[in-house]
C-alpha cells in the first residue's frame, strides 16, 4: 500500500478529493477531505463516519478482520519455523558436536546392544545373546525371569526351562534337585496349591519376577557373574485365598558361561533386598489381580 492510498501522503496543496478537470487549485479554496473509506491506512486511528454513518459493518469491522487475519498468519508461521527448527536441529547439532568433538546428549536414546531375536521355541526364553558384558546382563535378567514364573510347578515345562538356561553339564544334577522340590506335598500345601502343582478352582496363581536392574561382579570373556535386583509377585488370587499375592524384592547373582555360542547359568546364590519403603496404597481386588496377571504379558529383557 502506498502513503498516498488514504489521502495522507498526497501533495499538500491538493485537497483530498477529485474535482474533476480544470479546478480551480487556488490555495484559497477551503480544503474538503473525503470520507475514509475501507482502503485507508490499517495501522491509523479510527474516525467516526460522517453522515447517516455505517453502523456495525463499517471501518471498526474491517480493522477487526484485518487483526484476525495477521494474528493467523502469525502462528501459523511460528508453528512452521518450530517445525523447521526441530526436523534440523538434530542434524545442526549432531554436525557441531561432530566438530567439536562432544557426544550428542539423547537422553531418550535407547542404550546396549539391539535386543535378541531368537528365543527356545518350548519355552519362549529369548535366546541367542552377545558375547558381552551386555549380553550375559540380559541372559541373567531373562532366565532369572523364567526360573521365578508359575511354569516351574509344572514338570514338563520346569523340564523345558532347566534345559534352556542351565549349562548341559549343569542342568542334569539341576533338574534332579528342583523336582524334589516343586513336588514336595508340604510345600505345595502351604502355598496354597493342589499335589500336581496347579491353582484351587476359582484361584489364579502368581508366580512373576520384574527385574530392576542389572550389573557385571565380574567378566572374563567366557565367565562372568551377574547381579540382579528384582520384585517378584507370589501368591493365590481369588475370593478366600489363604496366601494373597505378595511383593518381595531379592538380588539373584548369576554364574555365568559362555557354551553353545550362548550364555547359560552354572550356579546362583539369592538374598533378600533391597526393598524400598512400601507406599500407603490400597491393595487392588483378587479379582482385579487375577484379571492383570492374565491380561499383561511380560518382557524380553535386555541390558
Amino acid at each position: 500500500m502506498s502513503l498516498g492510498d488514504d489521502g495522507y501522503g498526497q501533495d499538500p496543496g491538493r485537497p483530498g478529493g477529485d474535482y474533476g478537470e480544470g479546478a480551480d487549485y487556488d490555495r484559497h479554496l477551503t480544503r474538503t477531505r473525503l470520507p475514509e473509506g475501507d482502503e485507508g491506512d490499517p495501522y491509523g486511528p479510527n474516525r467516526r463516519p460522517r453522515g447517516g454513518g455505517r453502523g456495525s459493518g463499517g471501518r471498526g469491522g474491517g480493522l477487526s478482520s484485518r487483526n484476525l487475519i495477521t494474528v493467523v498468519g502469525v502462528v501459523v508461521l511460528l508453528i512452521a519455523a518450530i517445525a523447521f527448527a526441530n526436523r534440523g536441529g538434530g542434524s545442526s547439532s549432531d554436525d557441531s558436536d561432530s566438530a567439536g568433538g562432544k557426544a550428542s546428549a539423547q537422553p531418550t536414546a535407547p542404550t546396549g546392544v539391539k535386543p535378541v531375536t531368537g528365543k527356545d521355541g518350548a519355552t519362549g526364553i529369548a535366546s541367542g545373546f552377545a558375547r558381552t558384558e551386555q549380553g550375559a546382563q540380559s541372559a541373567a535378567s531373562n532366565y532369572g525371569v523364567a526360573l521365578s514364573g508359575d511354569g516351574m510347578f509344572k514338570a514338563d515345562v520346569r523340564n523345558a526351562i532347566v534345559s534352556t538356561v542351565y549349562a548341559p553339564d549343569v542342568a542334569a544334577a539341576r533338574r534332579g534337585d528342583l523336582d524334589k522340590i516343586y513336588s514336595d506335598q508340604e510345600f505345595l500345601k502351604r502355598i496354597g496349591l493342589e499335589g500336581n502343582g496347579s491353582a484351587p478352582k476359582g484361584m489364579t496363581f502368581v508366580s512373576r519376577a520384574t527385574p530392576v536392574g542389572s550389573k557385571t561382579v565380574k567378566y572374563e570373556g567366557d565367565t562372568a557373574t551377574i547381579a540382579v535386583w528384582y520384585s517378584s509377585l507370589f501368591g493365590l488370587a481369588g475370593e478366600g485365598s489363604t496366601n494373597p499375592v505378595a511383593e518381595k524384592w531379592y538380588t539373584t547373582t548369576f554364574e555365568m558361561r559362555w557354551t553353545e555360542n550362548d550364555w547359560k547359568i552354572t550356579d546362583f546364590s539369592q538374598k533378600d533386598g533391597p526393598a524400598p519403603v512400601g507406599r500407603d496404597q490400597a491393595a487392588s481386588s483378587a479379582k482385579d489381580m487375577s484379571d492383570a496377571v492374565q491380561g499383561f504379558g511380560g518382557f524380553t529383557y535386555a541390558r
